[in-house]
Formats: structure tokens, C-alpha cells, sequence
């Protein structure tokens, strides 16, 4: 499960992603708009500043903007910065990974296999979404007329 670091700096960043990309946004708008903590997104904003995601200015015009086309920054990009590795354990980690100490053969765990194969398909589609393509707005309301997912059989 994402923390709500990652939905607040998706949030944000897609914010900005449909604004004009010359012009800086302040925190105190993106936090109003998005109902996230001024302060806590902040600290979020300059984290994505700091790994090249953003542009940052001081004073009467400054905020923040995107420091890339919103084209060339996917989901997959800003979630493993705010959130770290895709894989829900470790071990199916392909940035992350450790060796469970409680696992006596990794290579047969199907527990192992499994968290993989959700990796994979977490990283297929949050690696191929950029901004510009959720910015878009036929796209945004695609996704909000999705139904529910089927229910997982017990």
C-alpha cells in the first residue's frame, strides 16, 4: 500500500503538471487544493526538488514548477522516491532488495513469486503513466468511471 506521502506528492506534482510550466505555484495554493498539510508537503515538495522532479523559487513569484516535461516524470519515478522500492516485501524487490531472513529457499517461495509477479504488474503501469498522461482530462475521467474491482476469490 502507498503512504499518504505519495498520494500527497502525486497529488501535487500532477497539480502542477497541468499548470503552465513557466509559472511558479505556491505551497500554501497546492496544499488548499489538494487539503494536504502545508508544512508535511512542503517537505515533500523538496524532496522531489531534490531528486530533479521540481524547480523551486524564493519570494513574491516563487513556489514550484516542474523542472521536466510532465512527459518525461512517470508515477513509477515519484512514487520510488517518496515511497521507496514497488514490491510489496523485499525480497521481490528489484531496487529494494534483501533476503528474508525467515525464507529457506527464495527460489521456490511462492509467496516470493507472487509478490513479484505484483511488483511487475505495479511497475507495468505506473512506469508507462506519465503526468501528461493523467493531466489529461479524458483520461482522469476514464479512470474515475472505472468500476470497483472484481472481488479476490478466498
Amino acid at each position: 500500500m502507498l503512504t499518504q506521502k505519495a498520494k500527497y506528492g502525486l497529488k501535487a506534482i500532477l497539480m502542477l503538471a497541468q499548470r503552465n510550466s513557466s509559472e511558479f505555484t505556491l505551497v500554501a495554493e497546492i496544499a488548499d487544493r489538494q487539503r494536504a498539510p502545508r508544512k508535511y508537503l512542503e517537505l515533500i515538495l523538496l524532496e522531489l526538488r531534490k531528486h530533479g522532479f521540481l524547480h523551486s523559487q524564493r519570494g513574491k513569484n516563487g513556489g514550484f514548477r516542474l523542472a521536466r516535461p510532465p512527459e518525461q516524470i512517470t508515477f513509477g519515478q515519484v512514487i520510488r522516491v517518496l515511497d521507496g522500492p514497488l514490491a510489496p516485501f523485499p525480497c521481490a524487490s528489484l531496487t529494494g532488495y534483501r533476503k528474508c531472513v525467515d525464507c529457506s529457499d527464495e527460489q521456490v517461495c511462492a509467496v516470493r513469486k507472487q509478490m513479484r509477479r505484483v511488483r511487475d504488474a505495479m511497475a507495468a503501469i505506473l512506469d508507462t503513466t506519465t503526468l501528461a498522461d493523467a493531466a489529461t482530462p479524458a483520461l482522469a475521467r476514464d479512470v474515475a468511471a472505472d468500476p470497483a474491482p472484481a472481488p479476490i476469490p478466498a
